[in-house]
């Protein structure tokens, strides 16, 4: 058995645009050496599909998995799986993952795949490897679809493994852990549990759907940490949970076991999908940074009344103030996360958001919304003839949903947290914020970013304007909603800005 990361690489290449995302040209097209900049480049990161085939073959392998996780990335997991069946023409080709579980059918129409499972793999692909070796009947593999004699294809349910701390720990002595590194010390990302408990509209993986709600012991986490740390030590660690502290007992508990793990050596902890801060007291605080968390990350999503009955989701204003008292007391950063763009969200009331996080000191992380398969949202987005016409656009930065909030407002939002974030970096640098003044037509191309920035900061404070400046140095305006600019400057006049650490 072996594991090839196709992105443990630092290669990347510059490629066409796909043709499905023409439509987002005037938004990122032009470069920008700005602070406010965005994108400009499509870029194929990793290993060539070629370079996955031809490894493929060298190992002989007669069953060859691919993991499949986000819809976005659906056409790069085909051509991997056409690239490796077209080399290794007698192996089987099997997919996993949160998109083929979500969206079988489709995975299944692709020549190059012979199998998809549906769940948890950690049984589906043992029970697949097992039947093909045997000549079992693949209709008792957990989680599997499958082409049946004649054409049609049979769809088990995602399997689900209950007690998780019946798998054994990963294979981390099959992981090149060069890639894995962080200050010289090994970066791990693990999930201590599956699901939430929570029924969010955008998220597909909470109780509302197959996933459920389940969690590790804090033995059976802290036996995966040891093993990875045994191949390398450990720097930093980020938690994967939808929700890692809705268990109050059992976080204390592994917060303790990972003190006395790492007693001497301890490793930066992050918990960056989001944490709830109804669920954070000063105790849980100040554990956590005593036991390595140096930055708080938040999922606010929004304060608007309705959008968040819309979304499910509970009102998080007056835990997230409390939660930020307590991060300045005990040193920790905070970053507060926005979905903009949602199923009727109101682009005002995303403004108000971000003037919101403008008064506290917090970063703004705004997440524009794209239609998760298998969550409510994605289905809502169905039924209203919604949904992109490609898989491939079913990401944030595709600007995916055109509803309430338009496109060129939704990047707008989204330069508008840039703006924002770069005035609290520029205030907790201990300088002030520049005068409104008018922007030259060509900047040096000798300044640095951040002086590029104070420019560019100091021609949206005079008139809202959102600029960039291209590789000569030509400044430019970039394609935004004026009137939402112009609010958010007006707005900053009654909602002064804090820094995000002063």
């Amino acid at each position: 058995m072996a594991i090839l990361d196709g992105l443990a690489s630092a290669k990347s290449r510059v490629i066409p645009w796909p043709d499905e995302m023409g439509y987002l040209a005037p938004f990122y097209g032009r470069p920008d050496r700005s602070p406010f900049g965005l994108f400009h480049h499509f870029r194929h990161f990793g290993y060539s599909f070629e370079h996955l085939a031809r490894q493929a073959q060298a190992s002989g392998a007669w069953l060859v998995g691919i993991s499949a996780l986000f819809s976005a990335y659906e056409d790069t997991a085909l051509a991997t799986a056409a690239a490796v069946k077209k080399a290794c023409p007698q192996a089987r080709v099997v997919l996993g993952g949160h998109h083929p579980t979500a969206l079988p059918g489709a995975v299944m129409a692709h020549p190059a795949v012979d199998f998809v499972l549906r769940g948890d793999g950690e049984i589906g692909l043992p029970a697949l490897a097992r039947a093909l070796h045997q000549g079992t009947p693949l209709a008792d593999v957990p989680g599997l679809a499958w082409h049946r004699p004649g054409g049609t294809l049979g769809i088990h349910p995602p399997a689900r493994v209950d007690d998780l701390d019946t798998l054994p720990p990963p294979a981390f002595d099959l992981i090149d852990w060069h890639f894995y590194q962080r200050a010289g010390r090994g970066s791990l990302a693990l999930s201590a549990g599956r699901g939430c408990p929570l029924r969010c509209t955008y998220c597909a993986v909470n109780a509302a759907t197959f996933h459920g709600y389940r969690c590790r012991s804090v033995a059976g986490v802290m036996a995966e940490l040891a093993a990875a740390d045994r191949q390398t030590p450990l720097g930093f660690i980020d938690f994967e949970d939808e929700h890692l502290t809705a268990d109050r007992r059992w976080f204390l508990a592994l917060m303790a076991a990972i003190r006395a793990h790492f007693k001497g050596r301890p490793p930066e902890l992050r918990a960056m999908n989001g944490l709830l801060a109804s669920s954070l007291d000063e105790e849980i605080i100040s554990v956590m940074r005593q036991s390595g968390f140096k930055t708080l990350n938040l999922a606010l999503i929004t304060t608007a009344a309705a959008q968040l009955k819309r979304f499910n989701r509970p009102d998080l204003t007056a835990a997230l103030d409390r939660v930020l008292a307590l991060a300045a007391r005990y040193d920790l950063s905070s970053v507060a996360y926005l979905i903009v763009d949602g199923p009727g969200q109101d682009p005002m009331d995303s403004l108000r958001d971000l003037l919101f996080l403008a008064q506290r000191r917090v970063l703004a992380g705004v997440s524009v919304f794209y239609p998760a398969p298998g969550s409510a949202d994605y289905g809502w987005c169905q039924r209203h003839d919604l949904l992109p016409a490609h898989t491939g656009l079913l990401r944030a930065t595709a600007l995916p949903l055109s509803h309430v909030t338009d496109r060129r407002q939704a990047v707008t939002l989204l330069r508008l947290g840039r703006i924002l974030n770069f005035m609290k970096a520029t205030l907790d640098q201990g300088e002030g914020l520049p005068a409104p003044a008018a922007v030259p037509d060509r900047l040096d191309s000798s300044l640095d970013r951040a002086a590029i920035g104070r420019m560019l900061l100091a021609a949206f404070l005079r008139d809202g304007a959102v600029c960039g400046v291209d590789e000569e140095g030509r400044v430019y305006d970039h394609a935004v909603d004026p009137e939402l600019a112009r609010a958010f400057r007006d707005g900053l006049e009654t909602a002064p800005v804090r820094g995000a650490i002063r």
